[in-house]
């Protein structure tokens, strides 16, 4: 069911049971984050793999010493530029955080959403929330309370429907090798805004085997149509011309005859335009009876390496 009442959605996370929930970034499958059972369910829901772990969502900066453990300074200044934000902070977990969550590991993935109605349902807990994107693992990320329907309508009780996602992207993730920081995840805040805060930053973002935050493997985000990544759209699609091809472009359209749909992410060359529109125009795409999908790479500076990271790893072609 699709709705906007609140207490309904805590009914259910009080009695361990799964929800769909809006945040700022993306919508997230949510369960109670100390509850075992209740994060089993995501596992299966999402049918994701037991090493990967998952974010766990606060309602306050406050709350962070609840859940984490051992500080760094680094962590607080982020805290306090970005939160309530798209901000992912990997931080050593207190004993209350389930291994399941954290994949067996010593740390835990933490931040507080940027979205009146996840705050809402926070403030009505009296334990966070685990939420990783309401999607099946792999798939596009859902930017909409329809997006998670077409996922998962028959099997979630309640979709909280808060509305298209500001962000449109993942949140950016950063932990810390001892006190210096390590970017793990691209995400909705640019690695250049970061480094504004703290310095420099070490680049960590892809590991299949043992990734130490969500967002890592080498591919996800991913249509089920065959999905082609390119600096020269021109070139690629005189290679499938007897195919209905979809494309995927930052600015423009393009002029060609065996095109059958195209989308694009900002006339107005914004990147935080194309970020916001990316999944869903993604979808779109995908629902539109193609061969194949051409994704044109955007600039890559700002949110546009964001954005290129996101559909690297979405046409990976195994």
């Amino acid at each position: 069911m699709i709705t906007k009442n609140i207490q309904l959605a805590v009914q259910e996370l009080r009695e361990d049971n799964i929800i769909a929930i809006p945040t700022e970034t993306v919508y997230g499958l949510a369960g109670n984050a100390f509850s075992e059972s209740a994060i089993h369910k995501i596992f299966e829901f999402k049918k994701r793999p037991l090493h990967n772990p998952l974010i766990v969502h606060i309602q306050s900066i406050d709350y962070l010493t609840k859940v984490a453990k051992d500080i760094p300074d680094k962590a607080y200044q982020l805290a306090n530029a970005f939160w309530p934000g798209p901000l992912t902070l990997v931080l050593n977990k207190k004993e209350n955080i389930p291994n399941i969550v954290s994949a067996h590991k010593n740390t835990v993935a933490v931040r507080v959403p940027n979205h009146p109605m996840a705050l809402a349902l926070l403030a009505n807990l009296d334990f966070p929330i685990a939420a990783p994107s309401a999607n099946p693992f792999g798939s596009i990320s859902p930017t909409s309370a329809m997006h998670v329907a077409n996922y998962f309508e028959n099997e979630l009780a309640i979709i909280l429907d808060g509305g298209e996602c500001e962000k449109g992207i993942e949140s950016t993730i950063v932990g810390f090798d001892g006190d210096e920081p390590v970017l793990y995840r691209l995400g909705s805040i640019s690695l250049d805004d970061i480094e504004k805060e703290i310095g420099e930053l070490k680049l960590i973002t892809k590991n299949d085997i043992n990734p130490a935050a969500p967002g890592m493997l080498s591919k996800h985000y991913a249509p089920k149509t065959k999905m082609y990544f390119t600096n020269n759209v021109h070139e690629l699609i005189q290679k499938f011309t007897n195919n209905q091809i979809g494309l995927l472009l930052f600015e423009k359209k393009l002029d060609y005859k065996n095109i059958t749909h195209q989308e694009i992410l900002s006339v107005t060359s914004n990147l935080n335009e194309a970020a916001k529109n990316l999944y869903a125009a993604m979808h779109r795409l995908d629902h539109s009876n193609l061969d194949i999908i051409v994704a044109e790479r955007l600039p890559d500076v700002g949110l546009g390496k964001t954005i290129n990271d996101k559909l690297e790893r979405a046409s990976k072609n195994e």
